[in-house]
């Protein structure tokens, strides 16, 4: 069986953030066949044109890490109506400079929690928009909108209601499925 590196990027910067824990909780309920590895986005300066010439450890080294994983899982929250600003930032970077778009190919897939009932759906939506122009090919099916209330998952991430985690566990094997028919199409380099 072949083994896909997925890295996860959770958009809050946040250590007690909702959509940490949701990461844990996918990761946990994640098929064989999958390892995981967080991206960390937290220490990224803002991002600028100026630094294409000359692109500083931290862009460097999240270029390096996206590029050393075979897809991305992003787990974000929804800031006013859109993905927080530190995961756009951290999506210029790797974007960035022209010509060297470190999402091209890379198979992808967006999921998100908020206490609110429409979950992460806007968020989502913007997120999705901008992958798009990134070229990243994305799982459209099923989306995910988690409404997070207390309790639904302990601090490590284990699922405590059966129905969140059968559809957190059938989410992450349809990802798995993803994963393998778009490197089918599109072989890693």
């Amino acid at each position: 069986m072949t083994t896909y590196q997925v890295g996860y990027f959770v958009g809050s910067l946040s250590k007690t953030s909702i959509n940490r824990v949701l990461s844990r909780a996918l990761l946990r309920v994640a098929p064989p066949g999958l390892e995981f590895r967080e991206i960390p986005i937290k220490d990224l300066p803002l991002y600028n044109h100026d630094f294409d010439a000359d692109y500083p450890p931290e862009g460097r080294a999240l270029k390096d890490a996206i590029a050393a994983v075979d897809a991305v899982l992003f787990v974000t929250p929804e800031y006013n109506r859109s993905i927080p600003g530190g995961l756009k930032n951290a999506i210029d970077w790797a974007s960035r400079p022209w010509g060297t778009n470190s999402f091209t190919h890379k198979p992808s897939a967006v999921i998100g929690a908020s206490p609110g009932k429409i979950g992460t759906a806007v968020a989502q939506q913007s997120l999705r928009s901008v992958l798009s122009f990134c070229n990243s090919p994305q799982m459209n099916a099923p989306e995910a909108y988690i409404q997070f209330t207390p309790g639904l998952f302990s601090d490590d991430g284990e699922v405590t209601d059966p129905t969140t985690q059968q559809f957190l566990t059938d989410f992450m094997a349809d990802f798995k499925t993803f994963i393998e028919r778009v490197l089918t199409v599109l072989p890693r380099n």
